[in-house]
């Protein structure tokens, strides 16, 4: 497989490589690990090793796996909703910058570098189908975490909690990062504190209002999909959504 270094990335410490050979592209960064090729993308080559942790379909066909650098997670890019019967894992190619996995991978490395509650990301890569490609991405996991959604269907959600969910939203947002899918899936406690994950289609964004509260509107749904209302709605507005809505205006105007 061949190998080439491309430029630094703009707003980031950290350098990339790209290789590229028969089983498609791979963008990663030679400072975590020198060597990654097509065999990290695969969950069977990591189940042979015996390293292959856990797995879990889902929409996007998530792997825990322990890899050279430490426990990683891989996941593989797949679209959501009726146009997944029709395209599955496929998505329409308009160059290697575009794709979905590099977009991600150099926003990721752009948010760390800002100081953002982050994964690492460890490596991408797309598989090119003439007019189509496939994706995945490798990240560092998180050690000891649990979703908010976790938390919040086995011991509920307090008000300390909510309002340090607002706070981390707020500094994503007033760094002007928009997350696509803002919900409750996305955002995990650790013993280090709060991260927000799966930056896919997110991207940054001039300051505005509008889809400021777009992004707290759609954790909100997510909450109370999650049942977090339940038949008490005056519990949730008080003891969930007024604090998480104050951590998020106090460390916005900071």
């Amino acid at each position: 497989m061949n190998a080439d270094s491309a430029p630094d990335v703009p707003g980031t410490s950290m350098r990339e490589q790209v290789r590229r050979g028969a089983e498609g592209v791979i963008l990663f960064d030679p400072g975590v690990f020198p060597q990654v090729d097509g065999d990290w993308f695969d969950p069977d080559y990591w189940r042979r090793h015996g390293v292959l942790k856990t797995q879990k379909g889902g929409r996007g066909g998530v792997a825990v796996i322990e890899t050279p650098v430490g426990e990683c997670v891989l996941r593989h890019y797949r679209r959501g909703g009726a146009v997944a019967v029709l395209m599955g894992d496929l998505y329409l190619w308009t160059g290697a910058a575009r794709t979905r996995c590099f977009a991600e991978f150099r926003l990721l490395q752009g948010l760390r570098a800002r100081g953002l509650p982050v994964p690492e990301p460890v490596a991408v890569r797309y598989r090119r189908r003439s007019l189509w490609y496939s994706a995945d991405l490798i990240t560092r996991r998180i050690a000891r975490a649990e979703t908010l959604a976790e938390r919040l269907t086995v011991n509920g959600i307090g008000t300390e909690l909510a309002e340090e969910v607002g706070a981390l939203v707020a500094r994503f947002h007033r760094e002007g990062v928009w997350h696509a899918d803002l919900n409750a899936h996305n955002i995990l406690i650790a013993p280090n504190g709060l991260f927000l994950i799966d930056f896919d289609r997110g991207r940054l964004r001039a300051p505005a209002e509008g889809w400021r509260l777009a992004n707290l509107q759609r954790l909100r749904r997510s909450l109370i999909k999650l049942g977090a209302m339940e038949d008490q709605p005056d519990v949730f507005e008080q003891r969930i959504w007024a604090p998480l809505l104050r951590g998020y205006e106090r460390t916005f105007s900071a």
